[in-house]
């Protein structure tokens, strides 16, 4: 269902995580809404500690919270680091969602992730196929730790009556990403894979597996847009996906990056790679209903994304 639409004119509105990928979107679009926004950085609040929120909280009484904070990366980093990608997770939502209740924060929307879905879910995947089945073995413990918000933002509305909300976001990809070569995602590293071998004159660049499963991949400020207008207008325990309702094979995604990036050279597939999943597909049919859709295309998100990735690129060598 929808409610009344929430103004955030004027309000104080908290994001939590603003630092990241997708809570530096946030707090970008939220330019636009003549409110107070609201940040603090992890030296300034550490989100694990229960008091220290509750003392944050009490002294600023944010009127609304996007919580996008959390521990996020790769395949690798995932599955090396099961209790920091759990524990954290776990501790950071619960403190910022209960506390932001207690505090009476008026609207939350929690940021989840597609990981939360059976790893054999139908194409595309709809939000009723939420926990029916198992998790992907390597990103289980981030999936767990997500699935638990949802549910506590649930819980907030059922026991509580508040407007507490979440939102499944696809693979996203755009200015403040993590290109770390061991922790960061496909979109990431492919841009820093392709720029150091055109940097290096390499002759080609191997990618995992054969290239034919395909991915959805979004634009982070087409996320933040979207987040925005669903805290303005939805209110439901419901969790929503947020996509762009179209995917890309691996292969066609690594070809179109190299263009971006100017890589002339060969790209070869390691076939003895695992694939993953043929395919994963957000079904963003209700979202659409409501009368959101993506608006920014692959191409030049991605371009925008590899400007990003230079300038971080020139700020490094410039240290």
């Amino acid at each position: 269902m929808t409610s009344a639409v929430y103004n955030l004119r004027g309000k104080r509105v908290w994001v939590a995580g603003h630092r990241g990928m997708a809570g530096s979107a946030i707090v970008r679009r939220l330019k636009a809404e003549d409110c107070e926004c609201l940040t603090a950085t992890r030296g300034e609040l550490d989100l694990r500690r229960q008091a220290d929120v509750e003392a944050w909280v009490a002294q600023r009484k944010p009127d609304a919270v996007f919580v996008a904070a959390g521990r996020v990366g790769g395949i690798v980093a995932n599955d090396t680091q099961p209790v920091d990608f759990l524990y954290d997770n776990l501790l950071i939502e619960a403190n910022v969602i209960v506390t932001a209740h207690r505090a009476g924060a008026e609207k939350l929307l929690f940021l989840s992730s597609s990981c939360a879905y059976p790893r054999l879910a139908p194409q595309p995947m709809n939000e009723d196929a939420l926990l029916t089945g198992p998790l992907e073995p390597t990103n289980q413990w981030y999936a767990v730790a997500k699935i638990a918000g949802m549910k506590l933002t649930e819980a907030c509305r059922r026991q509580h009556g508040a407007d507490f909300i979440s939102v499944v976001p696809t693979n996203l990809y755009g200015p403040g990403d993590n290109y770390h070569p061991e922790h960061s995602h496909v979109p990431a590293a492919l841009i820093r894979r392709f720029h150091e071998a055109k940097a290096g004159g390499q002759s080609k660049v191997v990618v995992w597996g054969t290239g034919k499963p395909r991915r959805e991949f979004m634009a982070v400020d087409d996320l933040a847009d979207a987040c925005v207008f669903l805290m303005k207008t939805y209110s439901s325990e419901q969790a929503l996906n947020i996509g762009t309702g179209r995917d890309v094979s691996i292969g066609e995604f690594a070809r179109l990056i190299a263009e971006i990036v100017g890589y002339r050279g060969d790209i070869v597939f390691d076939t003895s790679r695992p694939d993953g999943a043929p395919q994963k597909l957000l079904d963003v049919s209700r979202l659409t209903k409501l009368g959101w859709q993506a608006k920014i295309p692959l191409r030049q998100g991605l371009e925008q994304a590899y400007a990003d990735f230079l300038k971080g690129a020139a700020v490094q060598s410039a240290r």
